[in-house]
């Protein structure tokens, strides 16, 4: 499946979402629709959403309109390095909806995904370590819906 990269727009209809702390600076938004395979072999269908931040003028330059599909892809990079120092949470890798922390040895893993216009960019990905204590959030999870359910 080799989808292009999508152009979204805000409420407003606008490309480019300014800063709100410095109005010279801005952002673009953009999806892609992926398959993606995780560690298990487990297939799905994904829609990767990636910001291109740059200055106003730069981003006007690209004239791209809403819904306008464009070359390039959006990659999933995970690194054990912050990706944004001052609040390096913003970026954790989360397992599901469980709201635990994926690590690898103890050291929380960061996850972003970014556009490239390369359409040979590849996924970086880091393997956590914390798998047991994930598999008990989602058998906790599961009782709890379990639970709920009987007691309808």
């Amino acid at each position: 499946m080799k989808a292009k990269v999508t152009v979204k727009a805000d409420e407003l209809g606008n490309v480019i979402k300014k800063s709100e702390n410095n109005p010279e600076y801005g952002h673009i938004g953009v999806v892609q629709t992926r398959v993606l395979v995780d560690d298990k072999g487990f297939a799905r269908v994904s829609n990767l959403h990636a910001i291109i931040p740059g200055k106003i003028e730069d981003l006007k330059a690209f004239g791209w309109e809403a819904g306008e599909q464009i070359e390039g892809k959006v990659v999933i990079k995970e690194s054990l390095t912050p990706f944004n120092n001052k609040s390096p949470e913003r970026d954790y890798k989360f397992a599901g909806d469980t709201g635990i922390v994926c690590c690898q040895d103890g050291q929380p893993i960061y996850r972003k995904h970014i556009f490239s216009f390369s359409l040979n960019a590849e996924d970086v990905s880091v393997e956590h370590t914390n798998g047991e204590e994930i598999s008990e959030a989602y058998s906790t999870k599961k009782e709890n819906v379990e639970d709920e359910n009987f007691d309808m």
